[in-house]
């Protein structure tokens, strides 16, 4: 199939533009978890706050949307039980499922899923659906996340949300702009290149 036929196809994200094989989808999964790993290791510590500022909630958005919904979960799935058994690739290095953020990294295998869907459904070809799509996904991090948080923490609700949501606002607006230019920008190159 060639680049522009994909890129005007229905039901396409951007991960289909490569050829379709058995290896393509093992190597996006695999890729997807690694990506997210990596970017978890670029955190901030918050004061107050036992959940940083991490890389890692907007690799996830982006794998969901850039891979689909199923390699966007299993990408996600791969990256949470890797960490669950001990790989230190959640943020700060840290691994296992018994920390106070471990919801946020739930969160974000349904937010990746969701967000691939809607990607599917071409929320990834405009900077006005792309924002939409990065806010809801958020909202599903959070919406895990911050219940998780105050659980685990023994926090009230109103704790958790000025620990684990309210500092994370502007950073996550900053992410959403980012990815509203990014990819809209690129499929507008790939069906040009078509």
């Amino acid at each position: 199939m060639s680049t522009a036929t994909a890129t005007s196809r229905p039901g396409a994200v951007l991960a289909d533009l490569l050829p379709a094989s058995r290896t393509r989808d093992i190597a996006l999964v695999i890729g997807g978890a690694a990506l997210t790993g990596i970017a978890a290791q670029i955190a901030l510590p918050i004061p107050g706050s036992p959940v940083p500022v991490s890389g890692q909630t907007f690799a996830a958005l982006l794998v969901g949307t850039a891979l689909g919904a199923r390699r966007g979960l299993l990408s996600l799935m791969l990256y949470a039980l890797a960490g669950m058994a001990g790989m230190p690739w959640f943020a700060e290095g840290e691994s296992g499922w018994g920390m106070p953020s471990f919801g946020y990294i739930l969160g974000m295998l349904l937010a990746a899923t969701v967000v691939g869907a809607l990607a599917r459904r071409g929320a990834d070809r405009s900077a006005l659906r792309m924002a939409g799509t990065m806010a809801l996904g958020s909202v599903i991090i959070y919406a895990v996340g911050v219940p998780y948080l105050a659980l685990s923490t023994g926090m009230t609700l109103s704790q958790a949300i000025a620990a684990g949501l309210t500092p994370f606002l502007i950073g996550d607006a900053l992410k959403a702009a980012l990815a509203m230019g990014a990819l809209p920008t690129a499929w507008k190159l790939l069906g040009r290149r078509g």
